[in-house]
């Protein structure tokens, strides 16, 4: 596929990398000839030094020619505009754009983006979808992620596993007989820094982080049998009232009722905004990192602390301060540097939220073909849990999982068949309509979409 990325910043580098590693033909565009140039030289793609929104810029990056074109620069205008002479001019089929201002998202003006208005197909809002992912965090005490799969009915789970866990350094084929009615599949885990594809005779040791894929209506029962007890949070303090912060108390009220948060705001004009449009939280103006204002907002019975704001150094210490002042409540920090998480452990923060790899897992998700849905990448994409529905022309149609030949580095996690979850076993038996559930490795992905025979988008 020919793709045209512009915007050359950590998420356009992040994306070019690992579509250039599935084998697209990527260009790159940014005004900035030394960050074209890095990515030159690092990836394998084809960089343009110039403004995206001329369409001699778009023309010489080989727009005639273009499958998609995905517009993440630093604008929502550029980005928009991009699109729209895109469409006009070179007829791309395929546009994405990333959006970050909440009133191009304000469901009033929806009628603005379609192929007539602004012809963006698919929008990307970061600020949005990490509110999503950090609620679902809370949702889950006791993971690390929690990510909805099949129409909700699977999850897969980031779980550390510390010294409580009564899983630990037992054989993966002995739990499935210690546990034969959890619908649960362990399918791997990040140890000292590197991906490994578990087998039936592996266990699980302590400070690895596991990724299991679960019936979602045995979420409660997952985490006990991992050794987690910890409660739903009632009272949390988000520090930070940006987008982010916003959205995650605003989508907190309206889904739990009794739920109490407070925000630190340090922009008095943003405080009174956000105070304005939230209806039960408490916003308090002031500087996160002031323990007079953390006094106030009365951080002792905080149960999480949810560190939002744009500067990743004042978000590690505001966690360090709320550890200070209560020890053994959840500590959150959103960064955007990936180094952070070699201090993560030394400063007893629980969770690094990266709002990077969420902007790129939502992009890949429209850059795979046909039926696969739903993209969570790991370790920058190198594995990626995958959603795709079987379809008639699949060569997997009636086979047993144990005869379909697939690659080593293929797990499958779980099954929805009609309204059933199915964790397969070794002659269970794949059919048409199965939307199924599996992790792959990045370099895998072209078998992927030959075992599914998935149609072009």
């Amino acid at each position: 596929m020919n793709i045209i990325i512009c915007g050359a910043g950590r998420v356009g580098y992040s994306i070019a990398k690992q579509l250039s590693v599935q084998s697209h033909s990527v260009t790159i565009i940014d005004q900035s000839s030394e960050d074209v140039q890095k990515i030159s030289e690092s990836i394998d793609v084809k960089g343009i030094v110039g403004r995206a929104t001329f369409p001699s810029v778009l023309e010489k990056a080989g727009a005639k020619e273009a499958d998609m074109i995905i517009a993440v620069t630093r604008n929502d205008e550029v980005n928009m505009i991009v699109c729209q002479i895109a469409h006009s001019i070179f007829k791309v089929s395929k546009k994405i754009a990333r959006i970050r201002s909440q009133d191009f998202l304000n469901p009033k003006y929806g009628k603005l983006f379609n192929k007539i208005e602004l012809p963006v197909d698919v929008i990307i809002s970061p600020e949005l979808e990490v509110a999503k992912s950090i609620q679902r965090k809370l949702e889950a005490p006791g993971t690390l992620d929690n990510v909805p799969f099949a129409k909700n009915k699977i999850k897969m789970l980031e779980i550390a596993i510390d010294k409580k866990c009564p899983l630990s350094n037992i054989p993966l084929n002995k739990l499935t007989k210690t546990f034969p009615d959890l619908e649960a599949n362990i399918l791997g885990v990040i140890r000292k820094g590197n991906f490994l594809i578990l087998k039936k005779n592996d266990k699980l040791e302590f400070n690895d982080k596991a990724y299991v894929v679960i019936n979602s209506s045995q979420l409660n029962r997952t985490l006990l049998a991992f050794g987690h007890e910890e409660k739903i949070a009632k009272k949390i303090l988000i520090i930070g009232g940006g987008n982010i912060g916003f959205n995650l108390a605003k989508n907190l009220e309206q889904s739990t009722d009794d739920v109490r948060i407070k925000i630190i705001e340090k922009n008095k004009e943003r405080a009174e905004i956000i105070a304005n449009e939230l209806e039960n939280s408490i916003v308090i103006n002031g500087d996160g990192l002031d323990e007079e204002v953390l006094k106030e907002a009365n951080i002792e019975e905080i149960e999480t602390v949810l560190a939002l704001t744009n500067d990743d150094e004042d978000n590690i210490m505001a966690c360090v301060l709320a550890e200070k002042f209560s020890p053994n409540k959840r500590t959150i920090a959103l960064v955007n540097k990936s180094n952070y998480s070699l201090l993560q452990s030394s400063l007893k923060i629980n969770d690094l939220v990266d709002p990077r790899m969420m902007t790129v897992s939502n992009i890949l998700k429209h850059v795979h073909k046909g039926t696969i849905e739903t993209v969570y990448s790991l370790l920058d994409g190198e594995y990626e849990f995958i959603e795709a529905e079987i379809i008639e022309t699949s060569e997997l149609i009636n086979k047993k999982l144990k005869e379909s030949n697939l690659p080593k580095e293929i797990r499958i996690g779980a099954i929805l068949r009609k309204d059933d979850i199915i964790i397969p076993r070794s002659n269970f038996v794949f059919e048409k309509k199965d939307l199924v559930v599996f992790l792959a490795k990045r370099d895998q992905l072209k078998e992927v979409e030959n075992l599914f025979r998935i149609s072009s988008f």
